[in-house]
């Protein structure tokens, strides 16, 4: 029984070590991926995730993107201004808020976001391909349990 025991504290150990590296390794290889696959089309796979933020068609404070996206804002301000300079967002004065600013995609942007989306299909086939749809839900479940758990911790300005 002891030697039991031992066993599942060593398998923890190992999940343990092997759950951060894991999440890492799978999201670097989409990010690498979807990188190449973009590249094409002067886009990088963070600047994708934001276009498609915008997609949805309402315009979003820089904060409110950066929350939506789970980037910080400083981050997401140096790639707006280069998707302003493409042409592909526009950023104006908010409505209600003098001090804020208020982005949404050109019509550009519109058609980048849908060729990039065309364009990423394989890549999503690829990864829906590798695992069941059962467990595409629930790792998608898992994955926003363990943000909410380490986001509780973090205190937002």
């Amino acid at each position: 029984m002891p030697q039991q025991r031992l066993g599942l504290a060593e398998d923890l150990m190992d999940t343990e070590r092997e759950l951060p590296l894991a999440l890492r390794a799978a999201y670097l290889a989409l990010h690498r991926k979807t990188d190449a696959r973009f590249a094409e089309h002067g886009v990088t796979a963070d600047q994708f995730v934001l276009l498609a933020s915008l997609s949805r068609g309402e315009a979003l404070t820089q904060r409110e993107l950066a929350e939506r996206i789970s980037s910080d804002p400083s981050t997401v301000r140096a790639m707006l201004v280069l998707l302003e300079v493409n042409g592909l967002v526009q950023r104006g004065s908010h409505p209600t808020d003098a001090r804020a600013k208020s982005v949404a995609l050109t019509a550009a942007g519109k058609r980048i976001h849908k060729k990039l989306w065309r364009s990423g299909q394989p890549i999503r086939g690829e990864l829906f391909a590798s695992i069941s749809v059962e467990e595409a839900d629930t790792l998608v479940l898992l994955l926003r349990k363990i943000e909410s758990s380490l986001n509780n911790d973090v205190v937002l300005a």
